[in-house]
């Protein structure tokens, strides 16, 4: 399968120019709850809490919910929306009509996940810096931190998307992974203090957990001694489940 970039950019715009239509309604609850996380724990929770990690609590928070942010928009994007394109609209089906091929449905559909993840995540990032609680220039690494947060979780999901039979397994994926995940990657509080050396172990299989760190590192100032293991990490994992997602959708738009 030769992937040509420029029939992936065709299902890139074509996803594009329906968003335009409704993004005031998509963009609007996945933005919006990172923020509200950001104002009721750095606010609520934060004025019980003196420091975390050496940081006020809220600034603690801050570079942890902005991959929170980044990997929203690409979940939602690969999740549903892909699924109603692929088996309720066959958009794909009328995509192999003309010169596009699978590995070029699948490139595109990243690059707009990714798109997706980027703009909730550098709006949130505005957000965080206008507050400031992003501490210029070093914080800027962000902008790194966030398509890599984007092209992890559009991979993780568009790789389940493609394997269920039901959009109903979809409760699964966002409460028994990607809530998990929210709430034990080290978002909320540092695990390295909370976890004993084993369990820090299982923590590290945990796909948040690297941007989150990269993206703390960035913050802070101080490069992290995981950082060639955090980034190795999610191009691995992505470039495995890219390969695996577009077998997948061979299989799926060739039977």
């Amino acid at each position: 399968m030769n992937l040509s970039w420029r029939h992936a950019l065709s299902v890139w715009r074509r996803n594009a120019t329906m968003y335009r239509r409704t993004w005031r309604w998509n963009i609007l609850p996945n933005f919006f709850e990172p923020v509200l996380y950001l104002v009721s724990l750095g606010v609520g929770l934060g004025a019980y809490i003196t420091t975390m990690g050496g940081t006020s609590y809220i600034e603690f928070l801050a570079p942890g919910l902005v991959c929170v942010a980044a990997m929203n928009g690409a979940s939602f994007e690969v999740t549903y929306n892909v699924y109603v394109r692929m088996n309720i609209e066959k958009a794909y089906d009328a995509m192999l009509t003309t010169p596009i091929q699978p590995v070029d449905v699948v490139a595109g559909e990243l690059l707009w996940a990714m798109t997706r993840s980027c703009m909730y995540g550098l709006c949130f990032a505005l957000v965080v810096a206008a507050a400031g609680l992003a501490p210029l220039p070093q914080a800027l690494w962000v902008l790194a931190v966030i398509p890599l947060t984007g092209l992890l979780f559009s991979a993780i999901g568009l790789a389940f998307t493609l394997r269920i039979g039901t959009m109903e397994l979809y409760s699964f994926y966002f409460t028994l992974f990607l809530t998990p995940l929210f709430l034990f990657s080290s978002v909320f509080f540092p695990l390295e203090e909370r976890l004993s050396a084993s369990w820090l172990w299982v923590a590290e299989c945990l796909p948040l957990l690297h941007p989150v760190r990269l993206a703390r590192a960035a913050f802070s100032g101080q490069p992290s001694t995981t950082l060639v293991w955090d980034v190795a990490y999610i191009l691995g994992l992505s470039g495995a489940l890219v390969a695996y997602a577009t077998r997948l959708m061979q299989r799926k738009l060739t039977q």
